[in-house]
């Protein structure tokens, strides 16, 4: 039988989870992503200031893909108010101007996954319609194609089938000229789930075969843009699995989803935690109740410095499942996941 925390240890977790990670962004907030020379915006703007503002966004990337979006999104907010100020009040060349107006779209793409990682859709619509706006004003093709691929999966998430594989195909059909096969192989990825859903698991299977074959090829052609970094066989193994689920192949998920929790990389928390609920969600559904409530509970512990709305989504998923079998071992494990979700 799993070991389930109980008692004030188990009560406290979401708070320390909570305390942790906001000590994590304010530590980010003072340090990284608020550079001496970007807050000087009345005047003058030089190189510096697009690059100082850039490396804000990337602290902001990593403590999402550490601790999820949830505690990250009103930090960068304000980074990307900061950016438009800087727009707004400063003087710079036409250059210059081009960079900081890509870095506003760049950034409104990332407040829009932050808020997507944390449920809050109509604001993650809001941010990523500003940042297509961006990237077709200055005709960016890098940044149309990660706004499209976001919108995908979207609308995957709210279970609008058809409209995330027109969306992953017009992604498609404009990074195909930017010859980037890892790129290609996330859209592949999402296509495939999105055949899926639609209930073509014939076609979701090419999909996900021709996503593995460009992964492969990765090292060729042009090197991947720099938000790509997440994608490779843990995200793989995830979108087979997912497939898989679709298909009510719930063993056979649950196999791919054990492997993405083997394969997550360091510094990527919140995906692993996610890895591991789906892992326990599979086997629960394919009867492996004992093990699946056990997989559960593991997840919970590496959730404790994660702030994510999709991995509370998740847990109490996982939690609804349990609660539908009369066993001690399904009892304590949904009584765990209840207290995390309180």
């Amino acid at each position: 039988m799993p070991e389930f925390e109980t008692g004030s240890a188990g009560d406290n977790a979401n708070v320390k989870r909570r305390t942790f990670v906001a000590g994590t962004v304010g530590v980010a907030a003072g340090v990284a992503v608020v550079p001496s020379s970007a807050l000087a915006w009345n005047g003058p703007v030089g190189t510096p200031h697009p690059q100082e503002l850039r490396a804000g966004l990337g602290s902001l990337v990593a403590m999402d893909s550490a601790h999820g979006g949830g505690d990250v999104r009103a930090l960068a907010a304000r980074h990307l108010a900061r950016i438009r100020r800087v727009i707004d009040t400063g003087t710079y060349s036409d250059a210059i101007g081009r960079k900081l107006r890509l870095l506003a779209g760049e950034m409104a793409e990332h407040c829009g996954w932050y808020c997507f990682d944390d449920l809050d859709h109509p604001a993650a619509r809001s941010y990523w319609a500003e940042s297509l706006a961006t990237a077709r004003m200055l005709e960016d093709r890098d940044l149309e194609v990660v706004v499209l691929a976001s919108l995908s999966l979207q609308a995957l998430r709210e279970e609008h089938s058809r409209y995330a594989y027109d969306l992953a195909r017009a992604a498609r059909r404009r990074a195909e000229a930017m010859d980037s096969p890892m790129l290609l192989s996330i859209i592949a990825a999402r296509e495939a789930r999105a055949l899926a859903q639609m209930g073509d698991h014939t076609a979701a299977q090419g999909e996900l075969a021709r996503a593995m074959k460009l992964y492969e090829r990765a090292d060729r052609g042009r090197p991947a843009p720099t938000w790509t970094a997440f994608h490779g066989p843990a995200e793989l193994s995830t979108a087979q699995g997912l497939v898989y689920l679709e298909a009510g192949r719930y063993q056979a998920a649950a196999s791919f989803f054990r492997a993405a929790s083997a394969q997550c990389g360091d510094g990527y928390g919140r995906n692993r935690a996610l890895y591991q609920l789906s892992l326990a969600g599979s086997l629960v559904r394919a009867g492996e109740v004992d093990e699946g409530a056990g997989q559960a509970v593991t997840g919970l512990r590496q959730l404790k410095e994660v702030s994510c709305g999709r991995a509370t989504e998740r847990v109490k998923e996982v939690r609804d499942l349990l609660t539908t079998v009369d066993t001690a071992t399904a009892r304590e494990g949904a009584e765990a996941l209840s207290r995390y979700a309180a």
